[in-house]
């Protein structure tokens, strides 16, 4: 695993990004129908630094906030998943980003968004104004194509942590292709394949994929993204496939890929929310700690299924030696394991756990 030769890393990641206060409602149904909303906490790179931190690694989350009451909660709440929040940085003139959404699964029509982020705080930052040391003295930089699309200098800010340097991290970005965040005029697909393809370790779903640049298939998105060192294509229902570079590129050819597909687990679904970023957060868990391949990718399941498994984006991973103990499964056994409600809290002979 790379990491800076000038810098002493600090942290395990730093997660850089908008996170925003969510208002989730009380009962299902339109947003102009719900009657009242309860108050928490969304942000793709900050779900991942909350995951990882709860997960035992030392995780720092870059941010801007305004100088308001949603930003102090914003913070509180982030720090008291053990996230350190030293770097996150207030604004005076522009407010923290709010956001509104109903229960349902956000695939289907129904699923009803409302953001009031336009002129946020984050939509600030800039190359000039994020607190650099931070960002570098890391093992990993974990950024997302979500922070490209909020402003001009955001996108400013990403193409210059992805530059080539010699203090550089291993830099994890997640494609979190979102059509809606971005402008008239800006060409989002290429402005994502781009970075993509500037980064160490990618994550992509494979109908996102073929919806910003129009491939379709594991070895149609690898021909696209032909230079990060490990791309985990993230295909729903049918698992992840991992292309994992060997090797180097020669006069003889290109560099070669391991090529490791891993099943998804049956999962009692409570909402459909949060389960990208746990993925990432235990894929990364498991790089972290130089895991094989599979158990990178199953340690991402897991985490996923923590997720899915409670009503809301965040929630505590199972113990480590727990989930190491799943991750080790025989794939016979990993493909009959079964998760629901309280598997996380498991001792391995909870009724939620099954093998069917």
């Amino acid at each position: 695993m790379s990491g800076s030769a000038a810098r002493t890393a600090t942290a395990d990641v730093v997660c850089l990004g908008e996170s925003m206060v969510t208002f989730l409602p009380s009962q299902p149904g339109r947003l102009a129908d719900v009657p009242s909303f309860g108050r928490g906490i969304g942000g793709a790179e900050s779900n991942v630094a909350c995951a990882l931190a709860a997960a035992g690694h030392r995780s720092k989350w870059v941010g801007r906030v305004g100088a308001d009451g949603f930003g102090d909660h914003l913070v509180d709440a982030i720090a008291g998943y053990g996230v350190d929040t030293s770097a996150v940085r207030r604004d005076p003139d522009r407010p923290t980003g709010i956001y509104f959404r109903t229960s349902t699964d956000r695939a289907t029509d129904a699923h009803e968004v409302a953001y009031y982020r336009a002129g946020s705080a984050a939509s600030a930052m800039s190359p000039h104004n994020v607190p650099y040391d931070d960002l570098l003295a890391t093992r990993v930089l974990h950024l997302s194509g979500i922070t490209a699309a909020l402003s001009a200098d955001c996108l400013a800010l990403l193409h210059d942590l992805t530059a080539a340097r010699d203090d550089r991290p291993l830099v994890s970005f997640d494609v979190n292709h979102r059509p809606g965040l971005w402008r008239e005029g800006e060409t989002g697909p290429e402005v994502l394949l781009d970075l993509a393809r500037r980064s160490d370790l990618v994550f992509v779903g494979e109908d996102e994929a073929e919806e910003a640049w129009g491939v379709h298939g594991t070895e149609a998105i690898r021909a696209a993204l032909p230079e990060p060192d490990v791309l985990v294509v993230k295909r729903g229902s049918d698992g992840v496939t991992v292309f994992s570079r060997t090797g180097e590129a020669t006069a003889d050819g290109p560099a070669r890929d391991t090529v490791t597909t891993v099943p998804s687990l049956r999962v009692d679904v409570v909402a459909a929310v949060g389960a990208g970023d746990a993925f990432a957060a235990g894929f990364l868990s498991a790089t972290l700690r130089d895991l094989p391949v599979r158990d990178r990718a199953r340690h991402g399941h897991l985490m996923a299924a923590a997720v899915l498994t409670v009503p809301g984006d965040l929630t505590g991973p199972p113990p480590r030696a727990y989930a190491d103990r799943l991750a080790a499964l025989d794939d016979e056994a990993w493909g009959t394991l079964r998760l629901g409600p309280g598997w996380t809290v498991a001792d391995g002979a909870n009724e939620e756990v099954r093998v069917t």
